[in-house]
């Protein structure tokens, strides 16, 4: 993670009252149907108030990020972009703690690329409403948030993570360029957040491919391999909401009909892509979404779409490679899918993991270990190989 040389920029961050002010405003008009329709989606879901061991560090993180994003907001980037772009590290002073905003130029390009609004960008991440919480599957020691609206997701990094992120930014921004229809997570921030004068903690921020969750049924988080990849289901009834793994997709099928094959080519797009960066060990997220009667069939009729696809940079070497699609109009329609029965919410996570010494340890103990079987440490080419087929062999 390279620093530009004069080192970080330091500067004292507006007043976190001010956001407080400028976000409960926007709040105290949510009326009480509003409140309660918005209760009821978030079953599962585990809102971070006071009295929540994780409710101060939340504070801190919207407070935080409300003055980072005034930043972009004040001073957006203009002309072309640049390599100190990618190596800015901005460090904002609060009362009690310091956040600080890496990369924050290229981020911001990026969110506008998508056509994300700073404005609501702020107002979902800042003070106006509780981060929510849910008890993740992952058997990593990060801590998962969500927005208060579901919109974006929040999820600890370690050190090592980041700088392989940051290392990669370039290329990952060149990648969603060139391939616009990406089911890449859309990775909007990387931040660290240091309290009084304790070690850092660093974590970023992604458009949530489960979203809007309201109807969402099933929820899977994919590597194409056995070992550890079973979660005991909720028992019927619970609210709890819970991300499934491999083993327990087995005998299911996703039933994407004319789709399937751009989303097999966009997958081995993708996945080569994690291959030259010699990345592994990310995950296919799906979600399901059981089709209204009045919603099935749309998806072949422009009548009911939006005729939009976004545009990426043109490749007269590779006429073919942007495998665009016809949007559906919908929230987070790029990670979108519509087949005869279902909707799809598709998303590839996860991708701060390099195949260095230690995951070639860990895959040598593996294969002593698991002798036979699947597990996710691999070779990047053979885990890009694996899932793909997994894909194939689990679509129609």
């Amino acid at each position: 993670m390279a620093a530009p040389s004069p080192g970080p920029r330091e500067v004292l961050a507006p007043s976190p009252e001010a956001g407080h002010r400028a976000t409960t405003s926007s709040s105290s008009h949510r009326g009480l149907l509003w409140r309660l329709r918005d209760k009821q989606s978030r079953l599962g879901l585990f809102e971070i108030g006071p009295g929540h061991e994780l409710h101060q560090l939340t504070c801190m993180m919207q407070a935080g990020l409300w003055a980072a994003t005034q930043v972009s907001m004040d001073h957006p980037p203009t002309g072309p972009p640049t390599e100190e772009d990618f190596s800015e590290v901005l460090i904002q002073v609060h009362e009690g703690f310091e956040l600080g905003t890496l990369a924050g130029p290229a981020f911001a390009r990026l969110r506008r690329s998508l056509g994300l609004a700073e404005e609501d960008y702020q107002a979902a991440l800042g003070p106006g409403g509780p981060y929510l919480q849910f008890l993740s599957t992952s058997k990593s020691k990060a801590s998962f948030f969500l927005s208060h609206d579901q919109r974006f997701f929040l999820k600890t990094q370690q050190r090592q993570e980041v700088q392989a992120l940051l290392t990669h930014l370039p290329r990952y921004v060149q990648h969603l360029q060139r391939h616009p229809h990406s089911l890449l997570a859309r990775l909007l921030g990387v931040h660290s957040l240091r309290v009084a004068r304790g070690k850092k903690k660093y974590f970023i921020i992604m458009q949530s491919v489960f979203y809007p969750a309201s109807r969402i049924s099933e929820r899977y988080d994919i590597k194409g391999c056995e070992v550890s990849r079973w979660v005991e289901p909720a028992p019927e009834g619970s609210p709890l909401v819970l991300v499934l793994k491999d083993l327990n997709f087995q005998g299911k099928t996703i039933n994407l009909g004319p789709q399937r094959s751009w989303f097999l080519r966009q997958m081995e797009l993708d996945t080569s892509f994690l291959r030259e960066l010699n990345v592994l060990d990310y995950s296919l997220l799906m979600a399901f979404q059981h089709l209204h009667d009045d919603e099935r069939g749309l998806g072949r009729s422009l009548i009911f779409r939006t005729a939009r696809s976004l545009r990426g940079v043109q490749s007269p070497e590779e006429p073919g490679a942007q495998n665009r699609r016809l949007l559906p109009d919908a929230p987070n329609a790029l990670h979108i899918l519509d087949g005869p029965e279902q909707r799809y919410f598709l998303g590839v996570v996860d991708l701060a993991t390099v195949y260095g010494l230690r995951k070639r340890l860990e895959h040598l103990w593996k294969t002593l270990r698991y002798p036979g079987r699947t597990f996710s440490t691999v070779s990047p080419a053979r885990y890009a190989r694996r899932l793909c087929q997994w894909v194939e062999a689990h679509t129609e």
